[in-house]
């Protein structure tokens, strides 16, 4: 197995149909296959089946009532999965609870905390993708990644960057054209770069405002324009925590939808110790020996918390404590 296949969200070779987005009778001979399926959406949040440690997404059939909900928009083409089946995606944002008071649900909800719609079985519920994502089999993590970063960016992205006007929603989701100028737009992913700074046993971790207590993790951030990977990294961390890197090396990366990310997992040295926080960009930077790392993942540490299973930087840091980061 590849490096990258071991992350969350990795790819898995899902065949993505690309050739057929743009023909509307292949689209629908596809939606017409036995088997076909839909994964739903709401609000940016997956819906998902099952019970506690046990999720896998749900998958509706496209003549499904919820899917009413959709207002008439077409859903977007995701692709045939590894068991034949071709799987579109839906988002029924529109869709307003009567028991929800306000319009927007909070981000983080898990299964039972979300409303329940009507149609839907009493074991399928929303969740937050993050919750559930080291849960989901890497082909689901990679269609519901897929689902989610397309559809955040078409929620923010409704107006011709040209001139302005409304733009339309074609390629099977995959695009966006202006009926007024005739430019196309594409989903955009915005490169940044996550990176392991290793100072020989040990490891650089940081924390932003408002994390939850004991929450700390590697720096990441922004890779600007006319900026290499090597560099942004070594901006990013002299900026956040005046520690100077030297060599740096890419690792592997992770889409990461939320909204719309591509990380790049790196791993540098430290050319420097002192740490002198930038405290508009972080609350608090420390090293961490490779013997305080190892109480981090046994839930041990008494001031660090284990890191968000499926993320990158568990990843990272739990490769690099074993010694298994090639």
């Amino acid at each position: 197995m590849w490096q990258d296949e071991r992350v969350t969200f990795g790819g898995t070779g899902l065949d993505r149909l690309a050739q057929q987005r743009g023909d509307g009778a292949a689209l629908a001979a596809l939606a017409a296959e036995p088997g076909a399926g839909c994964l739903l959406l709401w609000r940016g949040n997956v819906l998902i089946a099952g019970s506690e440690g046990a999720w896998a997404l749900a998958r509706l059939p496209l003549d499904h009532p919820v899917l009413a909900e959709a207002q008439g928009a077409a859903p977007v083409l995701l692709g045939r999965a590894a068991d034949g089946a071709v799987i579109f995606a839906q988002d029924i944002s529109a869709w307003q609870p009567p028991e929800l008071e306000q319009r927007d649900a909070p981000l983080g909800w898990h299964v039972g905390g979300l409303p329940a719609h009507p149609a839907l079985a009493p074991d399928q519920g929303f969740s937050d993708l993050r919750a559930i994502m080291a849960d989901l089999t890497p082909e689901e993590a990679e269609l519901a990644a897929t689902a989610r970063a397309l559809y955040s960016w078409h929620s923010s992205h409704r107006f011709c960057a040209r001139c302005g006007q409304p733009s339309e929603i074609v390629e099977a989701g995959w695009q966006r054209r202006c009926p007024t100028c005739q430019a196309q737009h594409f989903p955009r992913t915005d490169p940044v770069v996550i990176m392991l700074i290793a100072r020989g046993e040990n490891v650089l971790l940081g924390r932003s405002h408002g994390w939850p207590e004991g929450m700390f993790s590697v720096p990441a951030g922004f890779v600007e324009p006319g900026e290499t990977i090597e560099a942004a990294v070594r901006r990013e961390v002299l900026e956040e925590t005046a520690v100077r890197v030297g060599e740096v090396r890419y690792v592997c990366c992770q889409p990461w939808p939320f909204p719309n990310s591509l990380m790049f997992g790196c791993q540098g040295v430290a050319l420097s110790e002192e740490i002198t926080v930038d405290p508009v960009e972080l609350e608090a930077a420390m090293w961490l020996s490779r013997e305080e790392l190892a109480q981090v993942f046994a839930g041990e540490h008494p001031v660090v918390r284990r890191p968000r299973r499926g993320a990158i930087a568990e990843f990272l840091l739990r490769n690099w404590l074993a010694d298994t980061l090639d």
